[in-house]
């Protein structure tokens, strides 16, 4: 089905996020879900222009599968810091991928990654914690959302949390060995600065 579950409205707006930079600049104009509070459909980020990251990657999802690709997601996993989550696709037998972080250097890739190892890799550097650790440590295979259609996760009123916890539970390959792990130094503060501009932070109580 064409429309997957989604008005015609809704399908005219995905389908108008082309080429993929043009998803990545959507979803840069919403505002952030500091606390991760929801799980939201690709319907639900429409209407609450309101994001995180596992809810950015499903909408990217979506809106590549309205175009014609597969709508693919991929975890990043990390030690002594959040997991991220991004939305994966092909452009001439090359990946890139869409993503919204809180961090600058956690979103768009070009597809001009041969490997998604390689594509992983590219965020290592700017994958980092507030006490400036290089925290990324491995990625998993491709999760094609189709197995969650029976879920109606393009459209469904209700978080979607089931997502988040499949990606948990597949095979993963890691990015380091040991000896790396033991060999890395802090983050460069020019690219901690760098990677914190235009992150959004919980407003402080009034005294």
């Amino acid at each position: 089905m064409a429309e997957f579950g989604l008005t015609a409205q809704e399908v005219s707006c995905l389908r108008r996020l082309t080429p993929t930079w043009r998803i990545q600049r959507f979803l840069d104009d919403l505002d952030y879900d500091l606390g991760g509070a929801c799980c939201r459909s690709p319907r639900r980020v429409l209407r609450e222009r309101t994001v995180q990251c596992l809810d950015g990657a499903l909408f990217a999802a979506a809106a590549l599968r309205v175009q014609g690709q597969r709508p693919l997601i991929m975890d990043l996993e990390a030690v002594r810091d959040d997991d991220h989550v991004v939305a994966v696709f092909q452009q001439h037998g090359h990946w890139g991928a869409i993503a919204r972080s809180n961090f600058s250097g956690l979103r768009f890739r070009e597809p001009v990654f041969r490997t998604l190892r390689e594509l992983a890799l590219s965020y290592f550097e700017s994958y980092f914690n507030l006490r400036r650790e290089k925290t990324l440590r491995r990625y998993s295979v491709p999760v094609d959302l189709s197995r969650f259609d029976s879920c109606q996760w393009m459209t469904a009123e209700r978080d979607l949390w089931e997502v988040g916890a499949h990606l948990v539970d597949v095979r993963h390959f890691t990015l380091l060995s040991p000896a790396m792990e033991r060999a890395l130094g802090p983050v460069d503060r020019r690219l901690f600065e760098a990677g914190k501009v235009g992150r959004q932070t919980a407003p402080r109580p009034l005294r």
